[in-house]
């Protein structure tokens, strides 16, 4: 079975069972400062999974995009990605778990659908803790669909459990599917998760609790299901593969990736890097190629894409792969990407020269950058006194060295058995080992100021006779991301969520502000994204120049006037044809499905502002205050960024 088919046979199988079919939102998510891209099928759908009415209604159907990069390090292997399709179904206050579970099993089971072997299917549900019960309704409902109990594993809160998508929200208990992947004839009699043989392909979500920003948990009032079936993952076990880069999401990219290495998917150092190259450079083709344009930087979003590119790029040499011709070698594996994804996310064929434009100058970057650091790295190396040859091939041949090395340079300070190698033969003090040591910080400091990868480090110091504080140098590397992490929780903190009136009035406030731009600068300015926390907005827009501060001051005025006339805000749902015949701004067509909401601030015939959108806003305009631009600067190529308060 191919991609294609499996998407189109999981939306007609929910299509036909009275759900509507949505299209994938954007990876950016719209309004939400708790996350830096789309995590999950859910994520877009937070105020609706609230009790906020869909536009579409009670059931819908998507094949969402998502990026998570929180397992980076875990790419390479057969089955993790950075950026997947998730193919979800959802229930907003209308069925639950019984027609949920049912609904799965008939797709995964039924000959009309995928005809999976119910003989290899094992579930688990949720065996419930201080904050919710056992999940007996859905262990009862596994049983009477015939999986015996021993196939039916209760497993805790970390594996069966789900939400919310930020600090709070919507969150609750699910039932997970898997399928046996090893050897047909020695299918288990009883499930085991740390089995990798057991592969996960389905999650039903039971959307039953609210997480309050004390950490407690009550009971919503509607009942959502939220699901979801990794795309790479079912399409990999369907076609009895143990690899999802086997698959034909990837079969074009990794054949391309041959090519330009001159290497055979084989062995198992080189697979792991071509799976690498290939997932990164899908993922940073998609980021790149969104509705909402996110370019390489040094943060946010921008920072993952650079990352993405550069860790696929080191890979690449790794492979043996350099600049094949001007503009170098990646954006040949982004046209394959663009080529075989198009039909299915047409955006990517839309932008595909701004995502070719990206990769190339990413990686003339990447390479000036690579060459200032070889001249920082050579400079580090000079001031250090190289062990003789003898010695040096005597060392590093000893067993367990790096552990040996390690530990004598973490008490260098001591300068306890300065002697220490001789009983291995080794004529040398620990003091001329450390002489000869590149500290863990110093290697760090390479790796995060000019990108070079450990491997690269170690290549170099191994030409000088000289090591590496290997152990230093992963200290260091956990040290920043605890720091980056905790700088994040702290950057992104809050959300429509759990703040849900602050937020809910800058939102309101971003019609405004996107209206009045259009007036100061001209009407070829159209929001290219947002950014709300309950503190400030954060706007960005299409716009070549910086604006100067009597257009910043004017659009202020605009979006104060507006405030001070007290103006209602109305909604209406119309049929997506008839609000763009009304005039209705569209800022990402693509995420609107064949029902919309529109909202109007203004009761005349030219509303100040007619904007389709998902909500939630304020009654009236006099309920935001006063409007303040607080800074005005570039976001990427041709987008501006305004950040702006309430007070």
């Amino acid at each position: 079975m191919t991609s294609k088919e499996l998407r189109g046979k999981y939306l007609e199988f929910f299509k036909a069972r009275g759900h509507a079919i949505i299209p994938s939102a954007s990876l950016i998510p719209e309004n939400d400062p708790t996350a830096l891209f789309t995590t999950a099928g859910m994520h877009p759908l937070v105020p609706y999974l609230m009790g906020e009415k869909h536009p579409e209604g009670r059931r819908l159907a998507d094949t969402q995009k998502c990026v998570r990069t929180d397992d980076i390090e875990d790419v390479g292997d057969a089955t993790h990605h950075t950026f997947f399709e998730m193919l979800g179904n959802w229930s907003l206050g209308d069925y639950f778990k019984e027609e949920a579970i049912k609904l799965s099993w008939e797709f995964l089971t039924s000959p009309d659908w995928l005809r999976l072997d119910k003989n290899k299917i094992a579930v688990s549900v949720f065996a419930g803790d201080k904050d919710a019960p056992f999940d007996e309704e859905s262990f009862s409902i596994w049983k009477s669909l015939g999986v015996p109990e021993k196939r039916i594993a209760k497993l805790p809160k970390k594996n069966n459990w789900w939400g919310p998508a930020g600090q709070t929200g919507p969150c609750g208990p699910c039932t997970e599917m898997f399928y046996w992947t090893g050897d047909p004839d020695k299918v288990p009699a009883g499930f085991n998760d740390d089995n990798v043989s057991w592969v996960e392909i389905w999650n039903d979500v039971f959307m039953e609790f609210n997480r309050k920003a004390d950490g407690s948990f009550e009971p919503l009032k509607q009942k959502n299901v939220d699901t979801g079936m990794g795309l790479e993952r079912t399409l990999a076990v369907i076609n009895n593969f143990s690899d999802n880069y086997q698959t034909d999401l990837f079969f074009n990219i990794i054949n391309k990736i041959k090519r330009l290495s001159g290497k055979e998917y084989k062995e198992e150092g080189t697979i792991r890097a071509m799976r690498i190259i290939a997932d990164h450079l899908r993922a940073a083709t998609f980021i790149i190629g969104d509705s909402k344009g996110v370019t390489p930087s040094n943060t946010d979003q921008g920072y993952i894409v650079r990352r993405l590119l550069r860790r696929a790029i080191r890979y690449g040499k790794q492979l043996g792969i350099e600049k094949q011709e001007e503009g170098g070698w990646t954006k040949e594996v982004a046209k394959i990407v663009i080529h075989d994804y198009q039909d299915a996310y047409p955006e990517l064929s839309r932008n595909a020269d701004f995502i070719i434009e990206q990769f190339k100058e990413e990686e003339e970057k990447f390479g000036k950058t690579i060459k200032d650091g070889l001249e920082k790295a050579r400079q580090i190396l000079d001031k250090k006194k190289p062990i003789p040859d003898k010695i040096y091939v005597q060392i590093m041949e000893t067993k367990d060295k790096g552990e040996i090395l390690g530990e004598i340079y973490k008490n260098r300070k001591t300068k306890k058995d300065e002697k220490k190698f001789l009983k291995f033969g080794i004529s040398v003090t620990d003091e001329e080992i450390i002489q000869a040591f590149i500290t863990g910080e110093e290697a760090f400091k390479l790796y995060q100021s000019y990108g070079f990868p450990i491997e690269m480090i170690l290549e170099l110091v191994q030409e000088k006779n000289l090591f590496v504080d290997t152990r230093g140098f992963r200290e260091e590397l956990k040290k920043h991301q605890e720091l980056s992490r905790t700088a994040s929780a702290g950057k992104f903190k809050g959300g429509l969520a759990d703040a849900s009136e602050e937020t809910k009035k800058l939102h309101t406030a971003a019609h405004l502000l996107l209206a009045a731009l259009r007036t100061v600068l001209g009407k070829d300015v159209f929001q290219k994204g947002s950014n709300i926390t309950a503190e400030r907005l954060r706007f960005d827009f299409s716009h070549k120049e910086k604006m100067t501060p009597e257009q910043i001051k004017e659009t202020e005025k605009l979006v104060n006037e507006a405030i001070g006339n007290d103006l209602p805000i109305y909604c209406e749902e119309m049929p997506l044809p008839e609000a763009k015949k009304k005039g209705a701004m569209g800022v990402f067509e693509s995420k609107y499905g064949e029902k919309v909401k529109v909202y109007r601030v203004g009761q005349d015939a030219k509303p100040f502002s007619y904007e389709i959108c998902g909500g939630p806003h304020v009654n009236r305009t006099g309920e935001l205050g006063h409007f303040k631009i607080i800074k005005e600067e570039s976001s990427s190529a041709g987008v501006r960024r305004i950040k702006a308060v309430l007070g």
